[in-house]
């Protein structure tokens, strides 16, 4: 059956999916490359070095004094920007001793610390977090830090984020916050982090779809049932004014179309294995068993809601 809802998986950064993008919106191009594209006439010799991580060369410059730590390029890239982007930590170690600014902003308005988590740098990132980076900080399509590590897929950088006062419901210009992104990338590890962590599971984006509608858009995962351990609002219409459920119902999911049209009740699992022999003893686990994932042994997992 022809879905009628689809999300595109991957783009170039942690935007929408429309006409290529992860979500339905506006166009919002991302950079291609994750790292700065370097051209030799916007460095001076400075920021030059900090990208190579020479660190004897920056040494000299700073000691020569004709060099500010915080100077930008023409791009507005500090010597801090360079170092975090290409994962020069014995840099930034050294900027950060003397005293260069954390929270400046490239051309992008994007921060050091946006670099070291868009490159997948972990230890700059924690070493600026150590130094009072601000999180926070959006770059020009709004983008967090967090959207960053999230759309990277690196769930070391989300948990590292996570120490600090992050927001979690911070919306980029698409409306997505990270737990729709990591919907939308499909990583149940970090939805699931994200949950546990207070994530709204009802946030929706500018077309007000939610993270059940978004999982329910290409074919079902472990993301659904994950989802329907919280609280989530099945009345929720997006600008169409389609529901979750009608999301399964049309998509030709039955089975998802079924255990949310029985949300409402109590929770019972009944496994049903591969040969289609059916287990008659049922459970009073959440539906954590049926996020579980499969096995050999059980080809799909129907959650079934009984009432007491």
């Amino acid at each position: 059956m022809k879905k009628l809802f689809t999300f595109w998986r991957r783009s170039d950064g942690p935007h929408s999916a429309s006409s290529g993008q992860l979500f339905p919106g506006a166009q919002v191009a991302p950079q291609v490359q994750p790292g700065y594209s370097l051209r030799d006439r916007d460095l001076k010799t400075l920021h030059k070095a900090a990208a190579l991580g020479d660190l004897d060369k920056v040494k000299e410059y700073l000691l020569l004094g004709k060099h500010d730590v915080n100077a930008p390029d023409r791009k507005y890239r500090t010597p801090l920007h360079l170092a975090c982007a290409f994962g020069c930590s014995n840099v930034v170690s050294f900027l950060i001793e003397k005293q260069c600014k954390i929270n400046v902003f490239d051309s992008e308005n994007k921060s050091p610390l946006i670099k070291a988590v868009q490159c997948k740098n972990e230890t700059c990132a924690a070493m600026l977090l150590d130094q009072g980076a601000d999180p926070n900080i959006m770059d020009l399509d709004d983008n967090t830090a967090l959207h960053y590590a999230v759309y990277g897929q690196s769930v070391a950088l989300v948990k590292k984020l996570l120490e600090y006062k992050v927001n979690l419901e911070a919306q980029n210009k698409d409306g997505c916050t990270p737990l729709l992104l990591a919907v939308t990338e499909n990583n149940a590890e970090i939805v699931k982090f994200l949950l546990k962590r207070g994530a709204d599971a009802n946030a929706s984006d500018q077309n007000q779809r939610t993270a059940l509608m978004i999982a329910l858009s290409d074919e079902p995962t472990n993301l659904v049932s994950l989802l329907l351990q919280k609280e989530v609002d099945l009345s929720c219409q997006d600008i169409y004014g389609f529901t979750a459920e009608e999301y399964a119902s049309f998509n030709g999911f039955t089975i998802y179309h079924h255990l949310i049209a029985n949300y409402g009740n109590k929770k019972k699992v009944k496994k049903i294995s591969y040969k289609g022999t059916t287990l008659d003893t049922t459970c009073d686990t959440e539906l954590e068993e049926a996020s579980a994932g499969q096995s050999p042994e059980c080809q799909c997992c129907i959650v079934i809601f009984q009432k007491p």
